[in-house]
């Protein structure tokens, strides 16, 4: 299930000082060559996202997502993240191809594991 609606609606509850970025997601930022401002404008202006896949959280008090931000059919954003009272990015990846079949498929394969 996309649960795209109600990521957006989560994150339009957090400002700029609720994002908290990981020490994994800088080395990605700077090893993929992302803007990290421009993924916390992603993050507290969605309105690029256009899939959040609800992954399996650590603890009872978080839940986490994977997230695809789409720039275009070739370029996409994927970030996972974790929300609590606060935004964590756990892992950002820029994806350089068509991105949506990714996207759908992962999501097709999550409804399997669900039945």
């Amino acid at each position: 299930m996309n649960d795209k609606d109600y990521v957006i609606n989560k994150l339009k509850q957090f400002h700029r000082q609720d994002i908290i970025i990981s020490k994994h997601a800088l080395v990605r930022i700077v090893q993929r060559q992302i803007d990290k401002e421009e993924i916390i404008e992603n993050i507290i202006n969605p309105k690029r996202l256009e899939y959040a896949i609800r992954e399996k959280a650590d603890r009872k008090d978080e839940e986490k997502f994977d997230c695809y931000f789409g720039y275009g059919k070739r370029l996409c954003h994927r970030y996972v993240i974790v929300i609590k009272n606060n935004v964590i990015v756990v892992t950002v990846v820029k994806i350089n191809r068509v991105w949506q079949k990714i996207a759908e498929k992962k999501l097709k394969n999550k409804g399997k594991l669900r039945c």
